[in-house]
């Protein structure tokens, strides 16, 4: 076990170096600080509710998000509530676990500190679990007038943008116009891209027919996407057959075309080409957060902190790096790494404790899905592959298994199952919560 942070100084003894591991967990239980309550962090403090350490785990959010339903809160198919259930309730049953609500400012790792704003807290091991952000690429224009389409707040501000769109559209008497405020692009063919444009035009060409009958005009989806087919991480005939779902479905697809600035209702290709345009949202990649750059160590092109075989940052042996921070065997930013990264910290942690070395972490690869539209999806598991509606009910089955609560489970298989068969999208509101000015 690490020393006392209070009293750990540079070639001083520490005040237990004489004991064993046991008789040293029985003086003093160490310290774990979980930075982070995305899939990673959670998953280990939930596993290390039966090790004998107190866990603490801080987040600037008081909800963990169920990142692969963010699109669906944006096309209006679910509510925040279905996605992002509250930190302290999944953590409820692990009895030396704890939440703070707090924003991370810096890590002290030579004082073994983390500085947030609300003050510093110690440790003995610290697991870095930020997760990502949203990458811009450098484009200006992107910061400025685009819809990022990553947190719980990016999905509520996208389905206002979208439903204000066909409101102002209704509004216009200028042909021009109305078509411009019903056109939405798409930059990004990965798999946020790809399900937001298969659920976005769903939800254009079930509400414009119902609630806006006397539009006179047709709601037009454009995904882009700067390589040269949608879905790289899929094998090419999965991707193909995405790409083939999202025309049916009326999606305009094009690959091999890089967005390059985005102005008013207009956006540039980088081939000169122009796409007149309300509503421009961003897919396009995310990078790792910036608190791995508090640590003073050597940042890979995405920002992410190069790891261990165990995980550990290799000049700070009490740090570890999870999740979509952790530069490790080129794994991607996707919520399974991070998972099993969380269960295998646990028991690194657990091992370190009793004066063993970690064996090196393996990720056992569980395949990936994508859902593209309405009653199509494609799953690639392993050596099976499946596409369609079957690919779409396996992708239905395996999140509503994932999801953490029955309330949950209900609720979006209600939702979805009114969707597939109405073609009703049952939360159409524009309204944001206002918050009460704070008095001078």
């Amino acid at each position: 076990m690490l020393p006392d942070p209070a009293v750990q100084k540079a070639g001083a003894a520490t005040p237990y170096g004489d004991l064993g591991p046991v008789e040293r967990m029985a003086r003093r239980r160490p310290q774990v600080l979980i930075v982070g309550a995305g899939w990673g962090g959670l998953t280990l403090a939930r596993r290390l509710r039966s090790v004998p350490v107190d866990v603490e785990l801080i987040d600037r959010n008081n909800y963990r998000v169920f990142s692969p339903f963010v699109y669906q809160v944006a096309a209006g198919m679910l509510s925040p509530g279905d996605v992002a259930p509250p930190v302290r309730k999944l953590i409820r049953s692990v009895s030396n676990a704890s939440f703070l609500k707090a924003e991370v400012t810096g890590i002290d790792a030579q004082n073994c500190r983390v500085l947030t704003d609300h003050g510093s807290l110690s440790y003995d091991y610290l697991v870095l679990a930020p997760g990502s952000v949203t990458n811009d690429l450098g484009n200006a224009t992107v910061r400025e007038r685009a819809y990022s389409l990553k947190t719980l707040p990016d999905a509520l501000g996208i389905r206002n943008a979208v439903m204000d769109a066909l409101e102002r559209a209704r509004w216009a008497e200028d042909p021009q116009q109305r078509s411009v405020l019903s056109t939405f692009v798409i930059v990004g063919g990965g798999p946020v891209g790809v399900e937001y444009a298969g659920a976005v035009i769903d939800l254009l060409r079930a509400v414009l027919p119902k609630d806006f009958r006397d539009a006179g005009h047709e709601a037009k989806v454009v995904l882009l996407e700067a390589g040269p087919r949608i879905l790289p991480l899929f094998d090419e005939p999965l991707a193909a057959s995405a790409a083939r779902s999202l025309r049916k479905l009326g999606v305009e697809v094009r690959t091999g075309t890089a967005l390059k600035a985005i102005d008013q209702d207009m956006v540039e290709l980088a081939d000169g080409s122009r796409i007149e345009a309300g509503t421009v949202i961003w897919a396009a990649g995310v990078k790792a957060s910036p608190l791995g750059g508090t640590l003073g160590v050597p940042l890979t092109s995405q920002g992410r902190v190069p790891v261990t075989s165990t995980l550990r940052v290799k000049s700070l042996p009490n740090v570890f790096i999870i999740g979509d921070l952790a530069a490790h065997a080129d794994l991607p930013m996707l919520a399974r790494p991070a998972i099993e990264e969380g269960e295998y910290v646990a028991k690194a942690i657990h091992s370190m404790m009793l004066d063993r070395e970690p064996e090196p972490f393996v990720y056992k690869d569980p395949g990936i899905m994508a859902i593209v539209g309405r009653g199509s999806g494609i799953a690639q598991i392993g050596p099976f592959r499946l596409r369609g509606f079957i690919g779409w009910l396996f992708w239905l089955t395996y999140h509503i298994l994932i999801l953490d609560t029955i309330r949950a489970r209900f609720t979006a298989l209600i939702n979805w199952a009114a969707l597939f068969l109405f073609r009703e999208p049952p939360l159409r509101l524009d309204v944001s919560a206002k918050r009460r000015q704070a008095p001078d």
